[in-house]
């Protein structure tokens, strides 16, 4: 039986959002498919997705993030800000 763990409901999203990988880099685009008050499913097409990063919501607020999974070009988020 599938257990729910998550402490906040998400909700389903196709908002456009960047992605910074590290102090300095460029943003890149990505697709966030889901969002709830605690974290975010992502789909983008880097190799590599650092433990920590910053999300750039389509509203322009920055989010710290810690990575919690990844298969192939989609991931999941715990926001840490």
């Amino acid at each position: 039986m599938f257990v729910n763990r998550r402490k906040s409901e998400r909700r389903e999203c196709r908002s456009v959002a960047k992605i910074q990988l590290g102090t300095g880099s460029l943003p890149r685009d990505c697709m966030i498919t889901d969002i709830s008050a605690g974290g975010v499913k992502v789909i983008a097409e880097y190799i590599e997705i650092p433990p920590e990063f910053t999300i750039i919501l389509s509203s322009g607020s920055p989010r710290q993030c810690r990575l919690a999974w990844r298969i192939g070009h989609e991931f999941g988020a715990q926001f840490v800000d």
